[in-house]
């Protein structure tokens, strides 16, 4: 089902983002949910493709904005 804010989110998500890219998150989320017709677990994965377009991991395994380093 569709976040209608960012406290619905998954732990997973609320509890390693960064409050830009839990944005970025939910509202990928909500557009997949709509365009693949409810597939819940296709609009999860195209919601952290978007988040990876502009966040990555670093070494110490948080989320931080910008490319990553070995790119």
């Amino acid at each position: 089902m569709p976040y209608k804010t960012k406290a619905d989110l998954p732990d997973s998500v609320k509890d390693n983002l960064p409050t830009h890219a839990q944005d970025i998150y939910k509202e990928a989320y909500n557009s997949a949910w709509d365009e693949y017709k409810h597939d819940e677990e296709r609009a999860h994965r195209v919601a952290w493709g978007a988040v990876k377009k502009s966040y990555h991991k670093n070494k110490d395994g948080d989320w931080v904005q910008g490319a990553s380093d070995d790119s």
